[in-house]
């Protein structure tokens, strides 16, 4: 009996051994773990804004710690890093407070789930942070100090075209200097703009013109769906969410849970109206390694879509097209489309004197075939607008037409004020 007690505290202690080193290895290796650098605004006073730019790898192989990437680790053949396998670089904007990014590691992973890749993450917290007027003269040098790590890793293999850069906000300015460095030959730059609120696909990106090979407008390029209209609201919604929406939404393509469908068009104003080009002119999502792939290339082409207000930000195209007799005075519709265990979608139109036919193409979260009732109801003020509106015609469709689905119609609707309209659709998804 001492015997087998004396066995048992032998190899609980071995046991006890083995599962503290492995724990304090497993401890040791998540501490390093590569990450961004930090600054405070004590440090950046008595620094000022060096640049210490460094270069942090993510692959499949290191999905979830990210390791220091620099030239010796290259030459050392202590890397990750695969000259046969495409690389995508992001690059980070502005930092008002100094501190690290929380995106880049959910936009990495995505990058890598839909693609073996490299993803070298360029870490210029130290020169992009508090000053604005410093970081922006800032950019270029940071911009020079990333072709030098292009030009090496040319060195080893890798291919100009084999380049993806990602910048964001004035990463995007990072971004698109090195693509003028190396004279246009980069394989594809994919940048994020404060102002316009766009994806810029294949090329260089711009402010609020159009100027890469395809350029993509949520909502028309400015306030989101979800975020705060007025700077009382809160900083966040009124400043950062307009801001990073394109990355979020491009993030939800990435994983295949938002189908990024832009839809060519003159103007916003001519997209909301549905006057734009036929289903062969939309472009599909993310075709091929997390950017379009299209020949020829588009040039400068302009891309609508509308999202909704909580992720993935996915939303359909509805056209809703109304035909009203003539009216006396002008009125405000307010059309709602229900889908059940949805939120219902909402919107409202001012019908003038001098018209009868109106379009417009709103977002709803499921296809038409799933819309299970619309409600139409007339808001407009009691004494200086239209009490009863006629209808001629109330209709609702896919935008772009798909296949051969067609529109649903109800026709001849007389609606008073204060009367809601309501009718059921009886529908199936699909040919079953």
């Amino acid at each position: 009996m001492g015997w087998k007690l004396k066995t048992a505290e032998t190899f609980l202690s071995i046991l006890a051994f083995y599962i503290t080193s492995t724990v304090g290895k497993d401890e040791e290796s998540r501490s390093e773990c590569a990450d961004f650098n930090n600054t405070t605004w004590l440090e950046y006073r008595q620094q000022g804004s060096k640049l210490q730019v460094q270069y942090l790898l993510l692959t499949r192989k290191n999905t979830d710690c990210a390791s220091l990437f620099s030239q010796e680790s290259l030459s050392n053949n202590t890397s990750y890093f695969n000259s046969s396998l495409p690389t995508k670089i992001i690059v980070h904007g502005y930092r008002a407070l100094g501190s690290k990014p929380s995106w880049v590691k959910q936009l990495a992973q995505a990058l890598l789930r839909a693609q073996d890749a490299n993803v070298v993450v360029v870490d210029w917290v130290y020169g992009a942070s508090f000053a604005y007027n410093l970081v922006v003269e800032n950019y270029k040098e940071v911009a020079v100090q990333i072709s030098v790590l292009i030009n090496q890793l040319q060195n080893h293999g890798c291919k100009l075209e084999s380049f993806h850069f990602i910048g964001v906000s004035l990463g995007a300015h990072v971004s698109g200097f090195v693509g003028t460095l190396f004279k246009g030959e980069i394989g594809r730059i994919t940048g994020e703009l404060h102002l316009s609120v766009c994806l810029y696909f294949l090329s260089d990106f711009g402010i609020s013109i159009p100027v890469g090979h395809a350029d993509f407008f949520l909502n028309g390029g400015m306030d989101q769906a979800g975020c705060a209209r007025s700077r009382f609201e809160s900083m966040y919604g009124y400043v950062i969410c307009d801001h990073m929406r394109a990355l979020h939404v491009y993030i939800s393509a990435l994983n295949g849970t938002c189908p990024l469908t832009g839809i060519p068009c003159s103007s916003y104003e001519e997209f909301l109206k549905g006057r734009c080009l036929g289903c062969q002119g939309v472009f599909n999502g993310l075709l091929e390694n997390s950017g379009i792939t299209a020949s020829p290339l588009p040039q400068q082409e302009k891309l609508f879509l509308l999202t909704t207000s909580v992720p993935p930000f996915c939303a359909h195209h509805i056209l809703v097209q109304l035909e009203v007799s003539p009216l006396d005075k002008t009125a405000e519709v307010q059309v709602t489309l229900r889908t059940r265990g949805l939120p219902e979608t909402e919107h409202r139109l001012r019908l003038e004197t001098d018209g009868t036919v109106y379009r417009r193409v709103i977002a709803h979260l499921v296809p038409l075939c799933e819309i299970d009732s619309i409600q139409l109801k007339n808001t407009g003020a009691r004494f200086y607008r239209q009490g009863d509106i006629h209808f001629v015609s109330v209709c609702i469709s896919e935008f772009p037409s798909v296949g051969e689905v067609e529109s649903l119609c109800v026709k001849k609707i007389d609606i008073r004020r204060g009367s809601p309209w309501n009718h059921d659709f009886v529908q199936l998804c699909g040919n079953d």
